[in-house]
């Protein structure tokens, strides 16, 4: 969680708001409250409120948001960008359930970073601390009911992956304003991941044997793969809403997301999923695809085959070994853990990479 959210004063940032809104709104009476900060995350600073206004016919309106801004001193990635994951939701409203985008403010002035504020969808989220294989409303479900939740999140990855880029509404994704915009989806993929580790550097304290050779052999075995469809970079059950009859409500958390391989999001789900579970020293739940499970699910929900998938696994790990090292550090220059704590969160992904890359030199 951002240091940064502790220290807003509520009514200053309440009265911020009211003044924002009023503005953008063109409206009369603004009020907001209830505001609160969720006990979650450090992509970005995230306030939950409620907004009620007069609009210009003198019609009472009312709305609970939930308000994303940019970081500004804890970064887990090399160039945070709170707008551009205001922009992918916008494109994919209509394809897969996202929360619908209210309003965006790029003037840092107001808020001190750019944000964007988007309607609350209210649901369930399976939990990463604890995780979901060990405490919680997904622990207590039935096997063939966690079955469904596990297989409504996959369809909906499924659904993603099949939405029409060509629309002019998708290029940002694989456009920019540096050396990596060129060349394959993947390609440029790579390019920043690579960026990306040469940022992390400086923390890249931990498991660094097994990142090193992850990064060489992600740049060197690239397979030639043109293939480009929306993925989500942080694909996982944990990052999706759900109703109360396990139905998916929202997808949230677009920080990653780009063009790709579709294997770039199906990779990442059973990484993550063991990242939760038995990298963590529980036993799978009865009812929850396992690895080579869930990749024959895919195919059976999205009607196409996964190419290359031992890559793509290697890929996902070095990823989150990146994160996890710029978040170790966080979490001990913070005081929020003691180090051996944050250095466990970094090694007990690159086990994982690290039989990732015995499997794709196993054959």
């Amino acid at each position: 969680m951002s240091e940064a959210v502790p220290a807003r004063d509520p009514v200053e940032t309440a009265r911020t708001l009211e003044r924002w809104l009023s503005g953008q709104l063109d409206a009369d009476r603004v009020t907001v409250t209830d505001l609160s900060v969720p006990k979650a995350g450090f992509s970005n600073e995230t306030i939950l409120g409620r907004a009620r206004w007069s609009d210009t016919n003198r019609i009472d309106r009312e709305i609970e948001f939930v308000l994303r801004i940019e970081p500004t001193g804890h970064q887990l990635f090399v160039e945070p960008d709170a707008l551009r994951q205001a922009k992918v939701m916008v494109a994919l409203e209509g394809h897969v359930p996202v929360p619908r985008i209210w309003l965006t403010e790029s003037d840092r002035s107001v808020l001190g970073a750019p944000f964007f504020m988007m309607e609350r969808v209210h649901g369930r989220i399976p939990g990463d601390v604890p995780s979901w294989h060990r405490k919680g409303w997904t622990f207590d479900l039935i096997p063939t009911d966690r079955t469904r939740l596990h297989d409504n999140a996959l369809r909906q990855l499924a659904n993603l992956h099949a939405v029409d880029t060509t629309p002019k509404a998708f290029r940002f994704l694989e456009t920019g304003d540096d050396a990596h915009d060129h060349g394959s989806a993947l390609a440029r993929y790579i390019g920043h991941l690579h960026t990306w580790y040469e940022w992390c550097e400086p923390v890249r304290k931990y498991g660094t044997d097994v990142i090193d050779v992850a990064m060489q052999f992600v740049t060197d075995e690239m397979p030639t793969d043109p293939r480009r469809s929306v993925v989500w970079g942080d694909a996982r059950v944990g990052n999706i809403i759900f109703a109360d009859d396990l139905s998916v409500a929202a997808m949230l958390d677009w920080e990653g997301a780009t063009l790709g391989p579709p294997e770039i999001d199906v990779a990442w789900w059973v990484m993550f999923d063991e990242f939760l579970c038995e990298a963590n020293g529980l036993t799978r739940l009865d009812g929850v695809a396992n690895r080579v499970q869930t990749f024959e699910r895919y195919e059976q929900l999205s009607g196409r085959q996964l190419r290359n998938i031992g890559y793509f696994e290697v890929l996902a790990g070095l990823t989150l070994a990146l994160i996890n090292s710029r978040l170790a550090d966080l979490l001990i220059t913070t005081g929020k853990a003691p180090e051996p704590f944050a250095a466990e969160i970094v090694t007990r992904v690159t086990d994982i990479t690290n039989r990732s890359l015995n499997r794709v030199a196993g054959g």
